[in-house]
């Protein structure tokens, strides 16, 4: 990382996750599950925790030799959310935008209300 890069904000993790969120139950709706994307064999429905690990985390180790989203840097995030996307688009017919300032404040708030109903 240069000087001109800067490490990942505590904003850009919580929107990651939250697009991981989004984008599976994006796939979900559209019939995508993880058997029709990825393997034929079994029926298994998208997470936010598998689209981090199947769809963005090999994209991240691929395009820029990076196994940890703590790794990244603001312009890494562009990077493998652009690629993915993509993908998304032309294979799938699937886009998720990233989530906006307004979309993770909504997120976090209902975050803390799941918190505070345990």
């Amino acid at each position: 990382m240069n000087k001109e890069e800067k490490q990942r904000t505590t904003r850009q993790n919580k929107a990651l996750h939250q697009l991981f969120g989004m984008i599976a139950k994006e796939l979900n709706n559209a019939g995508l599950d993880m058997r029709r994307t990825l393997k034929p064999e079994i029926d298994i429905p998208w997470s936010t925790d598998t689209v981090k690990n199947y769809l963005w985390r090999p994209i991240q180790e691929a395009q820029l030799g990076k196994e940890s989203t703590t790794e990244l840097t603001t312009k890494d995030i562009d990077k493998v959310y652009n690629t993915m996307n993509r993908f998304f688009g032309e294979k799938l017919h699937v886009h998720v935008p990233f989530p906006s300032i307004e979309e993770l404040i909504e997120y976090q708030k209902e975050l803390e209300k799941k918190v505070d109903n345990n």
